[in-house]
């Protein structure tokens, strides 16, 4: 079994997963962003249009996300190692077969589907993995771990190119399934670590009735929702169940969670699209590859940056806000690329996008984490991934339907922009409404955060206690207690 620790380790093994991470990164997101190299050959060699053939990244990204839940429960029930080489010979086997692919349909399943479920067995689990090891550098670590996706996409998008030159889109696939295997490697590299922190409602659990007396000694010895146990009741699984997800009700999460489907809509035709107007403006094909090379490196650059700021003390408590920001500057980006229309102008823009790009993709998990814990952080991205399904899946589509519409990329682009605006402006209002209440209720306080209160009724008199939460400005709990008349 592994130790317990009191508190993640900072350190030690811990930086094994980071490596590992990094590394599903790469074979995750950054071959999901290559694909988008594939677009025009696949465009030319099945002769479909825009819309159609969009389709075919929209359900990789869409698998990705809706499976992720499912990643995490394998994760949570099983093993992260177990699901996340399970993952990688699925992803594995998508690429191949789709090297065999003779139409659109068939692609839809092999690249789409089951390369899309594979990725998702592997991306959620690992980056939870991290927050576990982490907490006082968690930003920095999920900084390192997250730039696994630009440096691949640098790394990858002119070889992706390269391989399609000398082997055709059909054998640069078939290598590039042989790549992914090494999502394999990866999982051999997780080393499950157990906290205090995911033991603390087993003494509440124990007190339980319907656990029986021989159980609750395997209940001291294990975790109290780990499925080695043999013996289960139905209100154990109901309890078990609710306990993992009982974020979903947290104010503070569903602010996130709206804001994530917009700025998932946003986010996901620009690394469709950006090569293919690229290449409609008049920049030759290499050149094209380039700019995904560049917003590659510059992810990388803000997925570091923006890693080691918000772990400064100056910055920590105002995450929310960094994140925000990165968001509503990607947004800015998209409603400015319709006026950038030759190569020179649009490598700026490649720099920008890429680096806040970087910088809110790694803030997700930190954000997450501070909103709902690190005991239920697996789940919780489990939820959020899976948050990004339908945008990922919807919006290529409606941009290339956009596309053939109107023949231009402008309100394709406008749409992903004020999109990602909003996403940003909505969770702006939200914190500040917190801070605002915040303050309200400080106002009523004393410096230590309790605060006797007597309210007369008559002849009764009631005492009721308040336990103020100093971080987030909430009452935690209500103590209230009837006595004697006067």
């Amino acid at each position: 079994a592994s130790p317990r620790h009191a508190s993640p380790p900072d350190g030690g093994w811990g930086w094994m997963i980071v490596a590992g991470c990094f590394l599903v990164t790469i074979c995750t997101r950054a071959v999901t962003r290559c694909i988008s190299i594939f677009f025009v050959e696949f465009q030319a060699y099945f002769g479909q249009d825009y819309a159609r053939t969009a389709w075919i990244h929209s359900i990789v990204d869409c698998a990705t996300m809706l499976c992720a839940p499912l990643g995490s429960l394998i994760s949570n029930h099983v093993s992260c190692q177990v699901g996340i080489m399970l993952g990688g010979l699925l992803a594995s086997a998508g690429l191949i077969l789709s090297s065999f692919a003779t139409s659109l349909e068939h692609l839809y399943l092999s690249l789409g589907v089951l390369t899309g479920l594979g990725f998702a067995l592997c991306y959620s689990p690992a980056i939870a993995m991290v927050g576990k090891y982490f907490n006082k550098r968690k930003a920095l670590a999920y900084g390192i771990a997250m730039s696994g996706s630009g440096i691949g996409t640098f790394i990858l998008a002119p070889v992706v190119q390269l391989l399609i030159e000398q082997f055709s889109w059909h054998g640069a696939l078939l290598i590039l399934g042989g790549f992914v295997l090494n999502l394999c490697v990866c999982g051999a590299l997780m080393r499950p670590i157990a906290l205090k922190e995911d033991h603390k409602n087993a003494p509440e659990f124990l007190e339980q009735d319907y656990v029986p007396e021989a159980q609750k000694q395997d209940l001291k010895r294990i975790s109290i929702c780990s499925p080695l146990i043999k013996v289960w009741s139905h209100e154990c699984l109901c309890y078990c169940s609710w306990k993992e997800y009982d974020f979903l009700l947290m104010p503070g999460f569903m602010v996130l969670a709206v804001s994530v489907l917009f700025m998932a809509y946003g986010c996901s035709p620009l690394f469709v699209y950006l090569v293919p107007y690229a290449l409609s403006v008049g920049v030759s094909h290499h050149q094209a590859a380039f700019l995904m090379s560049i917003l590659g490196v510059i992810d990388i650059i803000g997925n570091i940056t923006f890693g080691w700021l918000t772990d400064r003390r100056c910055l920590k408590k105002h995450r929310h806000f960094c994140y925000l920001f990165a968001v509503g500057m990607d947004g800015l980006c998209c409603l400015l690329l319709p006026v950038l229309q030759n190569f020179p102008l649009l490598v700026p823009f490649s720099f920008t996008f890429g680096y806040f790009d970087g910088a809110y993709v790694t803030l997700i998990p930190v954000v997450t984490a501070d909103v709902v814990g690190t005991s239920s952080l697996s789940s919780a991205l489990g939820v959020v991934y899976f948050l990004h399904a339908i945008p990922y899946l919807v919006s290529p589509p409606v941009a290339g339907w956009l596309v053939d519409t109107t023949g231009s990329y402008t309100a394709s682009f406008l749409l992903c922009g004020f999109s990602m605006i909003f996403s940003s402006m909505l969770l702006c209002f939200a914190r500040l409404a917190k801070k605002i209440k915040r303050m309200h209720l400080q106002s009523l306080t004393n410096d230590t955060g309790m605060k006797q209160c007597i309210w007369t009724n008559g002849a009764i008199a009631y005492s009721v206690t308040a336990e103020l939460d100093q971080k987030d400005g909430e009452f935690l709990a209500v103590d209230r207690n009837s006595y004697s008349s006067r």
